[in-house]
């Protein structure tokens, strides 16, 4: 498979329809040794199942698993690590790869539990989760969907999954998109296995899937990004972090040059044509600035991905059902940046000095919904 091929399969079927696109790719020519250590990289951000929008469908990593048992690789890892404010062994059992990893005999690493070191990422120093270091060869299978945050997610963003808990957090005082661009080059990726099927195209945590029923493979984790951009309906300059991982040397944003191909149900081509053009195959989604929506209601700084989910699907929430009316009260702090301040109305733990505040480390979402509409009344 060339670097500059992006291969799709639609469909119901997920193991059939990734052991195809495996099968097609020739990924175990790509391996070779039989003997490497072979790392498999879901997206387990939330104890949630895939359908709800968030996390990778257990059935392509099934795929992938009996693919490459099928053609000899006995040195199996399935490792990853939640979001802070959850814990990887609850979206390990409510996410279906307990039974997964039981069923096939391989091993699986929750990296919130890993020891970790530094490692120089292309001049930044990056916290790594150890248990890469004994991978030689990482399939990465993100979900593509939207981020509250960044705009969107796909393979780049995944691999946050592979740091610390205690990283995670310093990404999002640095601004998340730096830091996201140099983990490409600390933490090298050989392929990629996206889940395309039932993707949030907004919130990183799912809660409204849009169905597209694909999966897709492709080599250079920068180029799918690149694509999962224009399916969302934005640009690689919309989300930072993919034009910084290009200059890095970490892959290319040329849709241009990039060729999609679309295999049927027997592996054959049906459909050929470049990335730059529109797919025939999908529904171009547009794109909701929710940074922007939330803006004259919100002062984040530095916060984390969940205490921002948890706060925005609450707030959207309240919105839906008529139930807040922007610029009733002052400005709400969330985010890190707000440690050690006061004002009067913030969000987690970091804003505890504030003059009201809702505690956790992310606070519960049904906890923040109660919490503004508590606010609500008070102010009215």
């Amino acid at each position: 498979m060339n670097d500059n091929e992006i291969i799709k399969r639609y469909g119901s079927d997920l193991v059939e329809m990734t052991y195809t696109l495996l099968s097609h790719a020739g990924l175990s020519e790509e391996i070779g040794d039989r003997d490497l250590r072979v790392g498999i990289k879901p997206n387990l951000v939330t104890p949630t199942p895939a359908s709800f929008g968030a996390t990778t469908h257990p059935e392509i990593v099934e795929g992938i698993i009996k693919y490459l048992q099928d053609n000899s690789f006995k040195n199996i890892t399935v490792l990853e690590g939640s979001w802070v404010g959850d814990k990887t062994s609850e979206a390990y059992i409510n996410c279906g790869y307990k039974s997964l990893v039981e069923k096939y005999d391989v091993k699986f690493i929750d990296t919130q539990k890993d020891h970790f070191h530094e490692k120089d990422c292309a001049g930044m120093e990056l916290s790594i989760c150890d248990s890469v270091d004994d991978i030689d060869y990482m399939i990465n299978v993100p979900v593509l969907k939207g981020h509250c945050q960044t705009k969107m997610t796909c393979a780049l963003k995944n691999m946050k999954g592979l740091i610390p808990n205690s990283e995670k957090r310093k990404f999002h005082t640095m601004g998340l998109h730096k830091p996201i661009a140099h983990l490409s080059q600390g933490i090298h990726q050989d392929f990629v296995v996206v889940d395309h099927i039932c993707g949030d195209p907004n919130f990183e945590e799912g809660g409204n899937p849009l169905q597209t029923d694909c999966v897709m493979v492709c080599k250079d984790p920068v180029l799918i990004d690149s694509y999962a951009c224009s399916v969302l309906g934005l640009s690689a300059e919309d989300v930072p972090y993919v034009g910084m991982a290009e200059k890095l040397g970490s892959g290319s944003t040329d849709l241009s040059k990039a060729v999609i191909r679309i295999l049927n149900e027997n592996g054959e081509v049906i459909k050929e044509f470049f990335a730059d053009k529109n797919d025939p195959y999908e529904k171009i989604f547009t794109h909701r600035d929710i940074s922007l929506d939330i803006s004259v209601d919100v002062d984040e700084c530095d916060s984390c991905s969940a205490c921002f989910a948890s706060f925005t699907s609450a707030l959207y929430r309240m919105k839906d059902e008529g139930e807040w009316k922007s610029g009733c009260l002052p400005r709400i702090s969330i985010g890190q940046g707000h440690k050690g301040k006061t004002g009067a109305y913030g969000i987690g733990n970091c804003c505890k000095e504030f003059d009201n505040y809702i505690k956790g480390c992310p606070p519960r979402e049904e906890d923040i919904y109660h919490q503004l509409g508590e606010w609500m009344e008070k102010s009215t």
